[in-house]
């Protein structure tokens, strides 16, 4: 008996364009920041356009997606696992979204698959392939262990009065007997329309459980992506370091200073403007408005390029300034020459942190990881073309970063020119250098978020270079090292926070702790991993980065405490991501600022010189850093009320609601 479906007050478009409970309360201040700058480019376009003010962008969606944005429900499960790859920069939390972005009809079709597995999982509705009548005993051991079926016991099957009159679990022996249900290679899926009664059926009678089978498989899925992405976007840098390593000791640590100052200088900025664009871009795709997504990526981009004109100015003059802070003259000046050829690159950097945001709000997150697939073979190639094959030494290490950093742009275009994405480019326009100032009230409390992230890291660099040029080298190789190991737990992080956001925003708090307790412990089996790998290779890894015996020696003798450090890291930016999967980023993102601010910091200036640790010190005071962000992140997810989460995503849901019907 097909189950009555349950009162639905608005359609699954609107439902879900807000559902987002991992941005807390907080950020729903920025929300009307962004209706307002969509609501200008709407007056400025229908001024402008005729057709356009008639509704023929709005009305450039499929058929298919019309489908979905039409059809009602409840409480859908979105999957959407996103994220940025940072290159560059090693991220200790990620970097927050103002507003709430708005889906896509490709969200909305993983929501309904992930919502089918769901429903197949507690037995209700058929699975999707036929259980042979006989199994070998491996076969119903594998089963035992990894299947991701709910336990049902049989007084479970025979008990209808658990699920109330509108929904039962398919019974095993009807599936087995039933040859309506059947097809040649399985049990025939339901409709859409019978899968949402269904789904909104289980959620009313809050009966829909998870295991941790389901959970593992849906983590690996959402973050091997984003593990290829993040590590391929990251070995720009590997091949960098590698490279000049290779060269000389005064190279490898001007390599180093070189880079912290265009973390801070650049990179962070651009990189925290560009966060408003998650929302911007994604909000403009999901109300039908696609021409006002390539809007949004000129602004920005033009925005970043006059951005830069100080920054160029800051570089080009960069010798002089690290020399007066640093005591070696000579590494100094390296530095200024590498920052002064990375000049050319920075173009590149800004446009490339734009465009990643203008397919991701199309929901086209492969692209960036087809294009990084490309890119990264060649960066290698450049690498040894410039710095070996035509003799340009440290100069054509730097000249290789620009090559890359223009090139993925330029990559990335190809790919929506070609291959899909332009359907939301509408061509150059001058409205692109209008309505900047509610963009930068957006953009920028994520650039100081991500800015005092950074800082608080690369200042390392900077008191690691007061102890000599051997140990700013071997600063060098170990930020290299670890920047590289943390970005598995950090993608996995991403999955995590979005796995729980969607459960939450689904109601489902059992499933979203279960979700969470898998994703601590494989974010505990990551930590091993990386400390076993370190740990295991302490005195091997130097010499991938350097022939100097002294840096080597200074590197062999940090690894085993950046090796502990591994465990802290992989549990502090797990527990951050399920911070953000309840709402809570607030707290991981102020634990993160301060621990690092209060603690660390401290602890490595502290040690480093007062008790002449060097280098050894500054990292002690980073694993002591990690420590406590990993343990207070913990404790609060212990003792966090995850049904309040439930309640206040439902309130969020509802205040956005209004702010997108006010935007229709």
């Amino acid at each position: 008996m097909s189950p009555a479906p349950l009162p639905i007050k608005s359609n699954r478009y609107h439902d879900r364009t807000s559902e987002h409970p991992f941005l807390s309360s907080s950020y729903l201040s920025a929300s009307p920041i962004a209706h307002e700058i969509l609501a200008r480019d709407l007056a400025e376009c229908f001024d402008h356009d005729d057709d356009y003010a008639d509704g023929e962008d709005s009305d450039s969606l499929s058929e298919f997606d019309h489908d979905l944005i039409e059809a009602p429900l409840g409480a859908p499960l979105m999957s959407r696992p996103s994220g940025v790859a940072y290159g560059t920069l090693r991220p200790t939390i990620a970097a927050e979204v103002p507003g709430t972005p708005a889906l896509n009809p490709r969200d909305l079709a993983e929501s309904r698959h992930a919502e089918r597995s769901l429903l197949r999982d507690n037995h209700i509705i058929p699975p999707k392939h036929r259980r042979p009548f006989e199994e070998s005993a491996w076969k119903k051991l594998y089963r035992r262990l990894f299947s991701t079926k709910v336990p049902v016991s049989i007084s479970d099957d025979s008990d209808d009065d658990v699920f109330g009159p509108t929904l039962s679990r398919v019974s095993t022996k009807a599936l087995e007997t039933t040859p309506l249900l059947q097809t040649d290679s399985g049990y025939a899926s339901p409709t859409d329309s019978e899968q949402q009664m269904q789904w909104e059926a289980a959620v009313a009678a809050n009966i829909l459980k998870t295991t941790w089978q389901r959970e593992a498989q849906t983590l690996t899925q959402y973050s091997r992506s984003l593990i290829v992405t993040f590590l391929l976007h990251y070995s720009v840098t590997v091949t960098s370091v590698f490279t000049v390593g290779r060269i000389g000791r005064l190279e490898l640590g001007a390599v180093s200073l070189a880079t912290m100052t265009a973390n801070i200088t650049c990179y962070a900025p651009v990189q925290g403007l560009s966060t408003c664009l998650d929302t911007l871009c994604a909000q403009a795709y999901g109300s039908g408005h696609k021409r006002l997504v390539g809007l949004q990526l000129q602004r920005m981009t033009y925005l970043l390029w006059m951005l830069l004109v100080p920054i160029v100015v800051l570089w080009w003059f960069s010798g002089r300034v690290l020399g007066s802070m640093i005591p070696d003259a000579d590494t100094a000046a390296m530095a200024g020459l590498y920052l002064r050829v990375l000049i050319l690159g920075t173009p590149g950097v800004a446009a490339f942190e734009s465009g990643k945001r203008f397919v991701q709000a199309q929901g086209l997150f492969h692209a960036t990881t087809f294009v990084l697939l490309v890119g990264a073979p060649l960066n290698i190639l450049a690498n040894w073309l410039l710095v070996w094959k035509f003799g340009l030494g440290f100069p054509g290490a730097a000249a290789a970063v620009v090559f890359t950093q223009n090139l993925l742009p330029f990559l990335l275009f190809l790919y929506v020119r070609f291959v899909e994405g332009m359907e939301c480019w509408d061509g150059l326009t001058w409205r692109a250098f209008s309505n900047w100032g509610p963009m930068i009230k957006l953009a920028l409390p994520g650039m100081i978020m991500v800015e005092a992230q950074y800082f608080a890291f690369e200042v390392l660099t900077l008191a690691a270079s007061q102890f000599g040029s051997a140990h700013l080298a071997a600063q060098s190789v170990l930020v290299t090292v670890t920047s590289t190991t943390f970005n598995i737990p950090f993608p996995l992080s991403i999955a995590a926070s979005t796995r729980v956001a969607n459960l939450i925003g689904a109601r489902l708090s059992g499933a979203a702790r279960t979700s969470a307790k898998v994703a601590l412990i494989a974010g505990c089996l990551v930590g091993v991993f990386n400390l076993t790998l370190l740990s295991s290779l302490r005195f091997k890894l130097p010499y991938l980065f350097t022939n100097d015996e002294e840096v080597a020696s200074i590197v062999s003798q940090v690894l085993p405490i950046c090796a502990v450090l591994q465990i802290f890291d992989s549990l502090a930016a797990i527990s951050h991501g399920l911070l953000r999967g309840i709402g809570r980023q607030g707290i991981g993102g102020w634990t993160n600022l301060g621990s690092y601010y209060l603690v660390a910091l401290p602890i490595s200036f502290s040690t480093g010189w007062c008790l002449g640790w060097k280098l050894e010190g500054l990292w002690f005071g980073v694993a002591i850093g990690l420590a406590v962000v990993s343990s207070v992140e913990l404790w609060y997810l212990h003792n966090a009320d995850w049904e309040h989460a439930v309640e206040e995503a439902e309130m969020r849901l509802r205040s956005d609601e209004m702010h997108h019907v006010e935007f229709k």
